[in-house]
């Protein structure tokens, strides 16, 4: 009964097809590549279009592809399908405090193919396998799923037409993907991420006490209350660090693992690239290898045949396996200009707001932008700006960033004028890099080294900018 309920309700706000849609914005130039050879290969009635087919197109196809167009061009209304549940992380060891511009995609195959091939040589059912497959698809760049299990199971309802419970899910999650490597690969949060680590090692006392501390004290051992953990597994201090230091050498962000081992391969394949031509900014979208994709004429004909034949009964099977390709082909085929329209209009919105910066390179010409900003000046919902910004990169004559990057809150100085919070942030990390580590700064005296800069920000503020460039607050940056 839930389930039909979630699907009538899907029904009134989105599709299946809105769904897809929306992943294929997401992916990154490498991962869009691969999806569209995918879909070449499993798809018979989609092949690349070749210079003497591009006048070869019937009003029947002109006319389905409009239609599909309409019914699928709203990225609006599919935000809490997609949406990602917060995780909080803790930097094991951190010493680098500096904002990242960007995480490295991996060239020749992605986290998810390398993943997959893994996933693959176990003995799973056709169904266990397509979602299993479809769990790994939640999993993020650091290795963690951090979407609800029931988010999931909703999902895989929505999209693949299956019914399965998160008992089924969580199954398939622990007895097969958390088995892949990099060890604690999908796991919910770090504890969990830690503990499966620790499970794999070979049992000593230091092992033993290190799954004790991250089973049963967790809480304690992140917010570093040692003498606390000390009496209650009523060990020195000089065994307590011995045991620290095996956490220590675990991996909070398994994910990463995949990336920092094949560094021969690391390099970023930008989305977009910005050109300065005669005083004026242009943007391209890096379309690479991306073929010009049609619907096959040969299926098209047979399609016709088929249904033109008097015996129209006897060929019923054979004409619903050529409509449904080429149906499929179609959308594909409209799905991904409506991409490339997408990411354009996009792009081009955040280019033209941060026009100042991309002309001359300064950091502190970078305007407060959010991005509301953005959705309301191109008219598409924040969920489709957010996922631009979150998964896509942008070569420009000064480097290539991440392009959530240049978006920042807006605060005001002393003198009245509008600021970036990029640049508070910029000061910020200048100002926690240069502490006496013995006696690290706190928010409130880092609110009022930034006071005598000129830059009126509360403690609270400081407090939450802080915990975005992922910097412990003092008493946890302090050395023993």
């Amino acid at each position: 009964m839930l389930k039909q309920q979630l699907l009538q309700k899907g029904q009134h706000k989105l599709s299946p097809q809105q769904i897809k849609l929306m992943k294929l914005v997401q992916l990154s130039t490498l991962d869009f590549e691969q999806r569209v050879q995918k879909e070449l290969e499993e798809n018979p009635a989609l092949e690349e279009e070749n210079c003497s087919d591009l006048e070869e197109s019937s009003e029947e196809n002109e006319m389905d592809l409009i239609e599909d167009q309409n019914q699928s061009s709203d990225l609006s209304d599919i935000d809490e399908y997609l949406s990602d549940d917060e995780i909080e992380d803790f930097q094991i060891n951190n010493q680098n405090y500096s904002i990242k511009k960007h995480i490295p995609i991996i060239s020749g195959i992605s986290f998810q193919e390398y993943l997959k091939n893994q996933l693959h040589t176990f003995r799973l059912n056709e169904k266990d396998l397509l979602i299993a497959d479809f769990i790994l698809g939640n999993i993020d760049n650091d290795g963690y799923i951090k979407r609800k299990i029931t988010s999931i199971s909703d999902d895989i309802f929505l999209i693949l037409g299956i019914s399965v419970s998160t008992e089924k899910i969580e199954k398939l999650l622990v007895n097969y993907i958390q088995k892949l490597d990099p060890i604690g690969l999908g796991s919910r949060n770090l504890q969990e991420c830690l503990l499966i680590q620790l499970e794999k090692k070979k049992i000593n006392q230091e092992i033993f006490l290190s799954k004790k501390i991250i089973r049963d004290h967790f809480e304690s051992f992140v917010k570093k209350h040692y003498k606390k953990l000390q009496k209650k597994l009523g060990i020195t201090k000089k065994d307590l660090r011995k045991v620290i230091d095996q956490i220590r050498k675990l991996n909070p962000k398994p994910g990463r693992f995949y990336s920092d081992n094949t560094k021969n391969l690391d390099h970023i394949i930008p989305d977009f690239n910005i050109y300065i031509s005669d005083e004026k900014l242009e943007l391209s979208l890096n379309q690479r290898n991306v073929p010009e994709l049609k619907v096959s004429s040969l299926y098209l004909n047979m399609l016709k045949s088929y249904k033109s034949d008097k015996n129209i009964k006897k060929n019923e099977g054979t004409i619903v396996f050529l409509k449904q390709k080429i149906d499929s082909a179609k959308w594909f085929v409209d799905a991904i200009k409506q991409r490339q329209n997408t990411l354009m209009l996009t792009m081009n919105a955040i280019m033209d707001y941060q026009k100042e910066y991309f002309l001359t390179g300064d950091p502190l010409k970078i305007k407060p932008m959010i991005l509301k900003n953005i959705s309301q000046k191109i008219g598409v919902g924040i969920s489709t700006v957010s996922r631009v910004a979150n998964s896509k990169y942008v070569n420009t004559p000064y480097g290539t960033f991440l392009i959530k990057s240049f978006f920042s809150e807006k605060m005001i100085n002393q003198k009245g004028k509008e600021i970036s919070s990029i640049e508070i942030k910029k000061l910020l990390g200048e100002s926690i890099s240069k502490e006496n580590k013995k006696k690290p700064f706190t928010d409130e005296k880092l609110s009022k080294i930034l006071q005598k800069k000129g830059y009126l920000v509360a403690r609270r503020t400081i407090a939450k900018y802080r915990d975005q460039m992922h910097i412990p607050v003092a008493r946890m940056r302090k050395n023993l």
